[in-house]
């Protein structure tokens, strides 16, 4: 392709119409005569970002979509690519002028206009995970728009914007550059319009690694004129062979684009005389038998060179790209590579599933969306031959990309979901937490339900609580809160774990209070566990918490654990052993009376040098209450026979042995490490804390410690140094 816009003025209409009109009837020829008349007075003095005229840029897209055989609305909508900013209602407008085929293709360039802000921030970005998503981007492409031939008008806009940067040199076409071989390039190789794609590679080449372009150009210059002439001997000699023995074969001379010999050289790290298919031939016959008897004469005349012949059609590529390649020497010692194939081999090589882009590119499988593709490409080259419109549109209805989205983060960053996706899926697809502390979605700047359906090219923004989980609703399908996989087994895994916790702790605050009640706090709760016959102390508390255990069972498994108890004196009672040793030292002193069993109350949790007193209870003998428990008074004012005076033994006041459970009650203000804080500060003062619950409401921590002390003291001087870790308002006995 030649351009030649430079040589046509703005506003000359006359000039390009013998050239965009070719192939075109009259009916076209008149329609993009209008199509230049309308876009004269649109366009006039508008200059594009790039400093290129309008007109000018117009007319170079128009005339590279007739170059390639476009149809007639496709070179009508590169002509058009600009007007969508200068009226009013362009799809009304556009529609009435040209029919709403041109409309919908103005409309498509508009949106994929509308990503160059961030495909340039993507191909120009060094950062690995940005640079990941150009392969996402290059489908993005594909996946926003509804006609294929919209990328076909950008392909061509974009080849014409890097010729007109062949004039003006600057930084600027770096950008440019770099954005068109990361992304236009493997495009038009994947759609098959190989002229676009040698020129996007070759010009983008020449930008950013001028001095290499020119060396290897200056090399290929060179030798032009020689190559020219051998290539032309090399035909006419293989002609006449294959004439003498009847086979019909077409030959031609391949010439190999610059990037293209760059590549090779870089990737295999050859010398530019090392690159075998400077000089090329490519022999076209009509079956397999004479593919072979072609390489047989080719191997004849010239010396095939070792380890550089390769059968594709025995054993095809992976992608079905069949073919015969060999390297020979020539009469003057240098290589000169050959393929062979059929006329079939070749239509399904250049436009077909076989299109040899993915060994190129190194990509990966890409599955149904490479089959799609292809089919895509054969369409671009079969609408010539089919005349009935209905039945092209019937197959590029089958090859569209409906089976895929691709949305922005706020950020830029482009994340594909399947159709019918909705905010909670991105949300999920971003990551987990972030799906369960969703609750709300902008797309695009605009609040909407969580239960919209997005569309490709949309901005999403997941407005989430600090803390939280998801909804149940979201799991009923009837309310299409949820489309993929993916966020209904995270959901699901919430609620399983959610459930697993509510009933272990249920299980751990029954069997604790059954301990609690019998006196054994300090009990073994693993040995407690074994004795019961579970595994491990979860599966018990699992276990209680579905209700599968109760009281007697863990008071029988309690009794069968514990030490015979020492006889009481007759002047003193004892309480069951606070020590962790096991012993009964600590003893409680009820004046006057004898042989009764006295148990610490749970409500207040007295510990020495607490004030207290007894209340006689019906089965469990004497409970010890603070005298200022609330709970103490109310019974003692309901039944003051039933008060008896107490005071601790002298055991009890020795820290040593003897360890009481106190409650702490903490109020702090939450973030993040305050849990560890507080729980470094007790375990500094060697305070075991048996319990914790945490509780936040409007960033405010309340926490309640359970915690084993030798009295009232030791308590206190926790509660002090509590109060002095960051962010704690208050501490206190509960």
């Amino acid at each position: 392709m030649v351009s030649v816009t430079h040589a046509i003025a703005p506003g000359d209409t006359a000039a390009p119409l013998d050239m965009l009109a070719t192939g075109l009837d009259e009916a076209g020829r008149g329609q993009i005569q209008s199509a230049l008349d309308w876009i004269a007075d649109l366009y006039e003095d508008k200059v594009l970002g790039t400093g290129e005229s309008t007109w000018t840029h117009a007319i170079g897209a128009a005339l590279i979509t007739a170059s390639l055989r476009m149809d007639l609305e496709t070179r009508l909508a590169a002509l058009l690519f600009a007007v969508w900013e200068e009226l009013e209602d362009p799809v009304e407008e556009v529609g009435a002028r040209f029919g709403s085929e041109v409309s919908a293709l103005v409309r498509g360039l508009h949106r994929l206009n509308g990503l160059r802000v961030l495909t340039r921030m993507t191909a120009t970005a060094s950062a690995p995970e940005i640079r990941a998503q150009t392969e996402v981007l290059r489908k993005m492409l594909l996946a926003m728009v509804e006609d294929i031939r919209v990328v076909m008008v950008r392909l061509a806009s974009r080849t014409q914007t890097l010729r007109y940067y062949t004039e003006l040199p600057g930084e600027a076409r770096v950008d440019v550059a770099r954005e068109s071989l990361d992304i236009y390039a493997p495009l038009a190789n994947r759609l098959g319009v190989w002229q676009i794609k040698w020129e996007l590679e070759d010009l983008s080449f020449r930008f950013i690694e001028p001095d290499t372009y020119k060396r290897i150009a200056k090399m290929l210059d060179e030798r032009r004129v020689e190559r020219e002439q051998f290539i032309q001997d090399a035909i006419e000699r293989l002609k006449r062979e294959l004439s003498a023995v009847g086979i019909e074969a077409e030959i031609t001379g391949r010439a190999k684009h610059i990037y293209s010999i760059y590549n090779k050289m870089r990737k295999k790290r050859l010398d530019f005389s090392q690159v075998f298919d400077i000089r090329a031939l490519r022999v076209l016959v009509n079956d397999v038998r004479d593919c072979y008897t072609v390489l047989g004469f080719v191997h004849q005349i010239w010396q095939p060179i070792a380890q550089e012949f390769d059968d594709y059609i025995t054993k095809p590529k992976g992608n079905n790209y069949q073919s015969l390649h060999t390297a020979v020497l020539a009469g003057d010692g240098r290589a000169l590579e050959v393929q062979i194939r059929t006329h079939d081999m070749h239509k399904h090589a250049e436009l077909g599933v076989a299109a040899h882009w993915r060994y190129k590119e190194g990509a990966r499988d890409g599955g149904d969306y490479d089959e799609k593709i292809a089919l895509l490409r054969n369409l671009l080259s079969w609408r010539d031959e089919v005349t009935d419109s209905a039945q092209w549109m019937e197959q590029f209805k089958r090859a569209s990309l409906d089976d895929t989205l691709y949305v922005l983060t706020p950020q830029g960053k482009v994340v594909d979901l399947p159709r019918g996706a909705t905010p909670v899926d991105f949300a999920y697809r971003l990551h987990t937490d972030l799906g369960h502390r969703c609750r709300g979605a902008k797309v695009d700047g605009h609040l909407v339900p969580l239960n919209t359906a997005l569309e490709s090219g949309q901005t999403v923004e997941i407005v989430s609580a600090r803390e939280g989980g998801p909804s149940r609703d979201w799991l009923d399908a009837r309310q299409a809160y949820v489309a993929t996989s993916r966020a209904r087994s995270k959901i699901k895994q919430y609620f399983a774990q959610l459930d697993e916790e509510d009933l272990l702790a249920r299980g751990r605050s029954f069997v604790t209070k059954e301990m609690q009640r019998d006196g054994h706090a300090q009990a073994n709760i693993d040995g407690l566990a074994e004795r019961m016959g579970f595994k491990n102390a979860e599966a018990l508390f699992l276990a209680a918490g579905r209700g599968e255990v109760g009281p007697r069972a863990v008071q029988t498994a309690l009794r069968e654990g514990t030490a015979p108890v020492a006889a009481p004196s007759e002047e003193e009672a004892f309480v069951v052993s606070r020590s962790r040793s096991g012993d009964n030292q600590d003893k409680i002193l009820i004046v006057g009376v004898g042989k009764l069993m006295t148990s610490l109350s749970r409500c207040c949790k007295p510990a020495p040098p607490d004030a207290i007193e007894g209340f006689v209870t019906r089965g469990r003998g004497i409970s010890i209450h603070r005298v200022d428990c609330h709970d103490f008074q109310q019974l003692a004012a309901k039944h003051p026979e039933r008060v008896i005076a107490a005071d601790w033994g002298e055991r009890a006041n020795d820290s040593r042995t003897a360890l009481y459970q106190v409650d702490i009650v903490v109020q702090a203000i939450d973030r993040q490490g305050l849990l560890r804080d507080i729980s470094e500060v007790l375990s500094r003062e060697k305070l075991n804390v048996i319990a914790v619950n945490t509780l936040t409401k409007k960033g405010t921590a309340y926490m309640r410690f359970t915690m084993e002390v030798g009295g009232v003291k030791q308590m206190q001087r926790a509660t002090t140094l509590i109060r002095e870790v960051s962010g704690v308002i208050d501490a206190q006995r509960k």
